[in-house]
């Protein structure tokens, strides 16, 4: 099996988490098979190698961005300008996507990129609370029900084919501690660099965007 195979297979048997706090809903594309047949076809075109591939963790699926296309960090537009796959799904922006795939294209294209990282999330499945996204870590109830359902996906990832001596987190808050927290118990890693989040590059340095693209893209040529 190639890397995509092994993608495809985690989320066409991904469960959903258990004990989830009753105020929050859970965000899961995987349902929808529309969303089954991109992630096929982004697959197929983009992770087809049986190379190793560094992960990227970001924190959970968004409503506009992976919580709709099941891809991570990749919104209806971009998923059709940039990667090439039509689609049907609400022709709606979002601002982390936006950034990543000006990233990519900084590296050296997306055939460039994902031959060499594949980006992921620390829980693959998003959440709402009053119809907006929620984090993982956002409120201590469902971070502490999504601890095992956390362990295990990430478990899972180490199986399609991961080099295991680095990993990048986006996010060099909370996500960060809380994955360097996870890997000092269960050792997946040899050590995880924190990048910004895109979307906190988005909000608060927009100024400083292409700056700070110049010097991610350093950071992951140069870890």
């Amino acid at each position: 099996m190639t890397f995509g195979d092994k993608v495809i297979d985690f989320y066409n048997n991904i469960n959903q988490p258990i004990d989830v706090p009753a105020d929050i809903k859970i965000l899961n594309p995987f349902l929808n098979p529309a969303v089954s047949k991109v992630l096929k076809e982004f697959c197929h075109n983009y992770l087809s190698t049986k190379d190793k591939k560094v992960l990227i963790i970001g924190i959970n699926p968004g409503r506009f961005g992976a919580g709709v296309t099941g891809i991570p960090f990749t919104d209806p537009i971009r998923l059709r300008t940039d990667l090439g796959i039509k689609n049907n799904f609400e022709n709606k922006a979002e601002l982390s996507s936006k950034f990543v795939y000006e990233l990519i294209h900084k590296f050296g294209g997306v055939k460039c990129f994902y031959n060499q990282f594949y980006i992921t999330s620390v829980c693959p499945l998003g959440f709402t609370h009053n119809n907006k996204n929620i984090n993982y870590y956002d409120s201590k109830e469902l971070q502490n029900s999504l601890k095992n359902y956390i362990v295990s996906s990430i478990k899972d990832h180490m199986n399609f084919g991961i080099d295991r001596s680095i990993a990048y987190s986006f996010g060099k808050g909370k996500n960060f501690k809380y994955l360097n927290d996870l890997n000092s118990k269960y050792g997946f890693f040899e050590k995880i660099i924190p990048l910004p989040h895109p979307r906190w590059v988005m909000q608060y340095r927009l100024k400083s965007k292409d700056k700070i693209i110049e010097e991610m893209v350093n950071c992951l040529n140069n870890p």
